[in-house]
């Protein structure tokens, strides 16, 4: 794609796909349809050159004559803490408006993104229909789950990313780290890691572990109250041990600027955060799309039919589609961190774990079948009885 290819951004909430084609050598015009206020006032800030647009359902029939069409459409019926309602629900079903617009203007690049339990809810329903749609309009298609803790964030963060194109080979982007030879391959090592992350939220079905890194940044629990993710220190004195990042903190865990939303009301960014986009995993496909012309063709080996299920890598082969047994992380190594998540911390800012939460926290790990560290626990009962 050339550097200064139009792009239409949307569902653009705070512009995390637009901060990443930026920093992969993007210049063109972009335009955004975003419906949400507090979204609105931190895009017209960090994008004062973009066209803001309201309702999607508004959709211009020509789709801007963009290049590229870009989509982190709302998960709120596809994710397991959501609706469950499908693709056919009133959020996440305003894709297939988008899809039908697709199909008749035909942009060359199409980019969504969305959470892993799409490709299990309803037997995949939602990705059979994406799929179909775009292979009825004449695209080649590929997806690829990728966790955002192997681009460059102490985040984990796993989404499914697909790409499609009219003309080009989107196999050629999504799995170019396949067509590195072996020797390009980065060595990875064991690190001794000074900060865990977990949700002290749960604690009967899950504890939401993370060596090095949080769980996955949330909009809000599934009561609707919004809470940071905890974070566990054990080489710190007892009541510095347990942390919540700041909202700064989090986002550099996005991999946005701290004070990225601060145009926004102080009530609203969490979730405008917790919804955003991992700007490094979106990068890392950008600078694909920006240095296609120099890539290499990619052959990956081809499993199980999508009869047999989705799996996390696919590839569209004429009307089927075939699994690709792949990583979430560039088979070449892991982008490298700029910031540890003790570092983000101590740089970013963290608040302290109450006492009342840890105890809560604390109460239901114990009463639960879960695994979990004997230091963490007797940590976790100190903090709670100071």
């Amino acid at each position: 794609m050339d550097h200064d290819a139009t792009i239409l951004s949307l569902f653009a909430g705070i512009g995390g796909f637009e901060q990443a084609f930026r920093k992969a050598g993007f210049s063109g015009k972009v335009l955004a349809y975003e419906n949400w206020p507090s979204a609105q006032s931190v895009l017209s800030k960090r994008f004062p050159s973009a066209e803001l647009f309201e309702d999607v359902q508004d959709l211009d029939a020509k789709l801007h004559d963009a290049e590229l069409v870009t989509a982190g459409f709302p998960c709120t019926d596809l994710s397991s803490a959501g609706r469950l309602a499908g693709i056919s629900g009133d959020a996440s079903g305003l894709i297939i408006g988008v899809l039908q617009a697709i199909q008749t203007q035909k942009p060359e690049w199409v980019l969504l993104e969305n959470v892993p339990n799409m490709l299990r809810l309803k037997g995949g329903e939602a990705m059979s229909i994406i799929g179909s749609m775009l292979s009825a309009a004449g695209y080649s298609w590929s997806y690829r789950t990728l966790d955002a803790q192997h681009f460059g964030v102490a985040q984990r963060r796993k989404r499914v990313f697909l790409l499609a194109s009219r003309h080009q080979d989107p196999d050629r982007v999504l799995f170019r780290d396949y067509a590195a030879p072996s020797d390009r391959m980065r060595s990875t090592t064991t690190r001794i890691h000074k900060a865990h992350g977990f949700y002290w939220t749960e604690g009967n079905r899950g504890v939401g572990w993370g060596d090095g890194v949080v769980p996955t940044i949330k909009g809000s629990t599934t009561a609707g109250i919004p809470s940071a993710p905890g974070v566990w220190l054990p080489g710190l004195p007892a009541e510095l041990r347990f942390r919540t990042p700041s909202i700064e903190a989090l986002e550099t865990l996005q991999g946005f600027r701290p004070g990225w939303t601060s145009a926004a009301p102080s009530r609203d960014r969490w979730k405008l955060v917790g919804n955003a986009v991992a700007v490094p995993a979106v990068q890392w496909i950008a600078e694909g799309l920006r240095a296609y012309d120099q890539l290499e063709s990619v052959q990956l080996p081809r499993e199980l039919d999508v009869k047999q299920g989705w799996g996390s890598a696919g590839i569209s082969v004429g009307d089927h589609v075939r699994r690709a047994r792949v990583s979430e992380a560039p088979v070449t190594g892991p982008l490298r961190r700029t910031f540890t998540l003790q570092r983000v911390l101590e740089e970013r800012g963290s608040n302290a774990l109450s006492a009342k939460a840890t105890r809560g926290f604390a109460s239901r790990l114990l009463r639960s079948t879960l695994r979990y560290q004997d230091a963490f626990m007797q940590d976790l009962k100190e903090y709670a009885s100071l």
